[in-house]
């Protein structure tokens, strides 16, 4: 069961939906990856792409991000990530949109929303398409403010900074299985 690593909520173990539909993201890559971004969390605006447990976006809060935003497009990731949300008690500070990643991203867009920090993990098998299709969308609506990071989260065998190419990698850090990779606009 995925757990909130650090922060306010430090300990809580989340829920996760039943069966093989998702993979959460590891605590020691969760752990890694928030140590790498720390700086950059505090007041954030976090979103969440695939978010599965919404761990990513409630470990973001517990640390001190200012909102998140959790996009799935599954009923039972839904259920589990409200019920995680109220479970940490950080529901004011989320908002959940229940549709296909694309369709969150447009509209996040014609709303004129941005981020500081857009992490995706998507099944590994669509991860560089789909880190394409998501990068593509980012830049076209202006969803990652200046200085902000795209991280998405792929298996170690997979490259997807081809796919990315309105973004520059600035790092990739494999960690067993998971490879984890930043981009800057």
């Amino acid at each position: 069961m995925p757990r909130v690593v650090a922060g306010k909520c430090r300990g809580t173990i989340l829920e996760a939906p039943k069966g093989e539909a998702t993979r959460p993201t590891t605590d020691k890559v969760k752990e890694a990856l928030f140590s790498s971004i720390q700086m950059h969390v505090p007041d954030s605006a976090f979103l969440d792409v695939f978010s599965g447990t919404g761990q990513m976006g409630i470990e973001a809060l517990s640390r001190g991000a200012e909102r998140a935003v959790l996009i799935d497009q599954a009923s039972p990731s839904i259920r589990v990530i409200r019920k995680n949300l109220e479970k940490t008690h950080l529901e004011e500070s989320a908002r959940v949109l229940k549709m296909p990643f694309a369709e969150g991203l447009k509209l996040l867009g014609k709303e004129k929303e941005s981020f500081d920090i857009i992490f995706m993990d998507p099944p590994y098998a669509m991860a560089a398409q789909y880190a394409g299709k998501a990068s593509q969308l980012i830049g076209e609506y202006g969803l990652l403010r200046k200085d902000g990071l795209f991280i998405v989260e792929s298996d170690a065998n997979t490259s997807i900074q081809e796919n990315v190419t309105n973004m520059t990698c600035i790092k990739s850090c494999k960690y067993g299985s998971t490879l984890i990779t930043f981009f800057v606009e």
